[in-house]
C-alpha cells in the first residue's frame, strides 16, 4: 500500500490495521449510539448489542457492497420520549413496526426503483417530517440543560470546540468528548446521582444485556411511523454519500440498504434495543482515511457486541447527569431539525409556492407545538399529526391546485 491509496469495499489491509480501523469506527459511532438509549431510557448494552449485530447483518444483506455502520437513530428520540409513559414494551412495539415498514419500503424500492421514493415522498415532505421530529423535543433539551446549567454549558462548549476547531477523528467524536468532559466536571462538583453510582458499583463486569418483549399499541405505533420517512431519507442520502466517496454507482443497492436497516431495527425492537440507521460519522471516517473496506465495519460490529456483554459499562453510561444530556441534546435536536432544512435547500424547494408554504407551515407547528388530541381513548401527539398532515395533504392540495389552474395533472411531480 502506498500512502493515500484507496482501499475498496471488497479489499482489506492487514488484520492488525483492519482491527485498528474498526476500533476507530467504534469511536466515531460511540457517542451518538449510546446517547439515544440514555435519553430514552432504553438499556444501553442492549442497544449496543443490536447495533453491532445490525451492522453485521447489513454487510451480509448488502453483500459487502455498501460499507456502513448502523448506530442508534436520533429520529426515534422524540416519539420514544413522548411514549415513555406507556412503558418500554409499548415503545419497542413502535420500533418493531417501524423496522417492518422499512423492510416493506426496501422491497418496493428494490422491485420498482429509487424513483418510487421521489414520487411518493418529495423533498418538501421529507424535509418537513425531519424538521418537526428534530424540534419536537426542544423543551426537553432546555429543561435538562436548565437543571445543571454550568455542566450543560461546559458540555456544549466542548462539543462545539471539538466539532469546529479540531480536525480529523477528534471532530468526528466531538459528542463523545463533550459528554465525557461534562461527566468529569459533574463528578468533580458533586453533580452525579448517588443512586446511579451505587448501581455502578454493584454491576457485574460480564453478563448478558437486558432483554424486553415488545407490545403493540396503536397510540405508540402512530407516534413512531413518521420515523420511517426519516430513516428512508437517511439511508438513501447515506448510500449516495458512500457512492460519492467510493466513486461507485450504488443506486442498485438502495433497496438492499433499506431492507437491511429494517431488519436491524425490527430485530432491535423485538428484544429491547433502539432503532438503527446508517451513520454519517463513519462515512466521514472513510472519506478521511480513504479506506472503504467492509472488513473494518465487521470488526466494529463485533467490538460493539463485545461491549454489550459488560453490564458495568451500561451502568457507567447511566450515570451521565441531566446537565450533560441537556448540553448535548440542545445542539443535537437543532441539528436534526436543520437536516430537514438542508433537504429543502439541496432540492431547491420553492416556498413561494402556496402549496409548499401552507402545508409545511401547518405540519411543523402541529409537530413542534406537540398538538395532542384524544380520539376514542387513544392520544395522538404532534409528531403523528404533523407527519400525517404533510404526507396526505400535500399530494391532495397539489392535485387540487393543478386542477384549479386548468393544467393537466401528469405523473411527473414538481421538484418541491
Amino acid at each position: 500500500m502506498r500512502d493515500g491509496e484507496v482501499v475498496a469495499p471488497n479489499e482489506r489491509l492487514s488484520w492488525p490495521l483492519t482491527i485498528g480501523l474498526g476500533v476507530q469506527h467504534v469511536a466515531a459511532m460511540f457517542g451518538a449510539t449510546v446517547l439515544v438509549p440514555t435519553i430514552t431510557g432504553f438499556p444501553v448494552t442492549t442497544t449496543l448489542l443490536f447495533s453491532g449485530v445490525g451492522t453485521l447483518l447489513f454487510l451480509v444483506i448488502t453483500r459487502n457492497r455498501v460499507p456502513a455502520y448502523l448506530g442508534s437513530s436520533f429520529a426515534f428520540i422524540a416519539p420514544l420520549e413522548a411514549a415513555r409513559g406507556e412503558g418500554i414494551a409499548a415503545q419497542l412495539g413502535g420500533v418493531l413496526v417501524a423496522g417492518l415498514l422499512l423492510i416493506g419500503v426496501g422491497v418496493a424500492v428494490k422491485a420498482l426503483g429509487v424513483r418510487l421514493l421521489e414520487s411518493v415522498m418529495p423533498p418538501v415532505v421529507t424535509g418537513a417530517v425531519v424538521v418537526l421530529i428534530g424540534l419536537n423535543l426542544a423543551p426537553e433539551a432546555t429543561k435538562s440543560f436548565g437543571s445543571q446549567p454550568l455542566i450543560g454549558a461546559i458540555t456544549l462548549a466542548v462539543i462545539l470546540l471539538c466539532g469546529l476547531v479540531s480536525r480529523g477523528l477528534l471532530s468526528r467524536v466531538s459528542i463523545l468528548v463533550g459528554v465525557v468532559t461534562g461527566w468529569v466536571v459533574a463528578a468533580m462538583t458533586g453533580g452525579l446521582d448517588d443512586n446511579r453510582l451505587d448501581a455502578l458499583a454493584a454491576a457485574a463486569w460480564f453478563g448478558l444485556p437486558e432483554f424486553h418483549a415488545p407490545q403493540l399499541r396503536p397510540s405508540v405505533i402512530l407516534l413512531v411511523i413518521p420515523v420511517v420517512i426519516v430513516l428512508v431519507a437517511e439511508n438513501v442520502g447515506h448510500v449516495k454519500a458512500v457512492a460519492a466517496v467510493t466513486g461507485r454507482n450504488l443506486d442498485g443497492n438502495v433497496g438492499d440498504s433499506l431492507i437491511a436497516d429494517g431488519v436491524a431495527t425490527a430485530l432491535a425492537g423485538s428484544s429491547g434495543g433502539s432503532g438503527t440507521t446508517t451513520y454519517a460519522e463513519n462515512i466521514g471516517v472513510m472519506a478521511a482515511t480513504r479506506v472503504y473496506s467492509t472488513a473494518a465495519y465487521a470488526v466494529a460490529g463485533l467490538t460493539a457486541v463485545l461491549l454489550s456483554l459488560c453490564p458495568k459499562f451500561g451502568a457507567l453510561v447511566n450515570t451521565i447527569p441531566d446537565g450533560v444530556l441537556g448540553g448535548a441534546t440542545i445542539l443535537l435536536y437543532g441539528m436534526i431539525g436543520l437536516v430537514g432544512v438542508r433537504i429543502w435547500m439541496a432540492n431547491r424547494v420553492d416556498f413561494a409556492d402556496p402549496v409548499n408554504l401552507l402545508v409545511v407551515s401547518a405540519a411543523i407547528v402541529a409537530g413542534i407545538g406537540d398538538l395532542e388530541i384524544t380520539l376514542g381513548g387513544m392520544t395522538v401527539s404532534g409528531i403523528a399529526w404533523g407527519s400525517m398532515f404533510v404526507v396526505t395533504a400535500y399530494p391532495l392540495l397539489r392535485w387540487l391546485r393543478h386542477r384549479g389552474d386548468g393544467r393537466e395533472v401528469t405523473g411527473r411531480r414538481p421538484r418541491g
